[in-house]
């Protein structure tokens, strides 16, 4: 197929050079193609009056305009969609007065040398420290916590 479009490239140049006054020094007409009227696919391109008077006026078929969709998402102005740190959101919770907790560390192995008091006090949970509230605030951005909660 390509060597097809080669060819008849080549027999339609000449009649294009002799169009334009003869002389093969003189470059063609913008307009004006050197190979048929197809594209590569075969469909036919959109050749108009106003394309070959102003060839900035012409319009690329490979060109598209815009959807309706994209343009309301620019007007819009959406921003950046903030994500929740799911490792984080595993390990914190929140109270009912707005408290965030977490477990104590010490629970998972080990246990044969710990005393049953031991054990119990590192069974409950116990309140996140105000100076770390910003940071599991930061990876649990729509956290419902109340930062005054005492």
């Amino acid at each position: 197929m390509a060597a097809m479009s080669i060819s008849l490239a080549r027999l339609a140049l000449p009649t294009m050079l002799q169009g334009a006054g003869g002389s093969a020094s003189r470059k063609p007409h913008p307009g004006a193609l050197a190979f048929p009227a197809k594209s590569f696919f075969g469909a036919p391109l959109a050749a108009s009056a106003a394309a070959v008077a102003s060839p900035a006026a012409a319009v690329s078929p490979l060109r598209r305009r815009p959807s309706s969709a994209t343009a309301v998402v620019a007007a819009g102005k959406k921003g950046y969609k903030m994500r929740t740190h799911k490792a984080s959101a595993k390990r914190f919770r929140v109270t009912g007065t707005g408290k965030i907790v977490r477990r104590r560390a010490g629970k998972q192995h080990l246990l044969g040398k710990k005393n049953t008091k031991r054990r119990k006090r590192l069974s409950k949970m116990v309140q996140v420290n105000k100076s770390d509230y910003n940071n599991v605030m930061g990876a649990l951005p729509y956290l419902k916590a109340n930062k005054n909660a005492e």
